[in-house]
C-alpha cells in the first residue's frame, strides 16, 4: 500500500489551513501553529489520521467484498 508522506504534504500544501478568524475550534488539537494570519496544520498528526483513514477503507472493502463473494 502506497501511504501518502509528510513530504508529499508539505509540497501538496496540505498544511496551510484557514483564516485565524475562521476557525472552527474543534480542530484546535490539529493546528500546530499561526503563521501570517493563517494557521498550519499539523502534519504528524495528518499522515497519522489518513493511515487510520486508509485502514478503515481497506477493512470496510474487505467487507463487503467477502460478501459479496458469499451471496454468489
Amino acid at each position: 500500500m502506497a501511504v501518502i508522506s509528510m513530504k508529499q504534504l508539505l509540497e501538496a500544501g496540505v498544511h496551510f489551513g484557514h483564516q485565524t478568524r475562521r476557525w472552527n475550534p474543534k480542530m484546535k488539537k490539529y493546528i500546530f501553529t499561526e503563521r501570517n494570519g493563517i494557521y498550519i496544520i499539523d502534519l504528524q498528526k495528518t499522515v497519522k489520521k489518513v493511515r487510520r483513514g486508509i485502514q478503515l477503507l481497506e477493512t470496510s472493502f474487505r467487507r463487503w467484498w467477502t460478501s459479496l463473494i458469499r451471496r454468489n
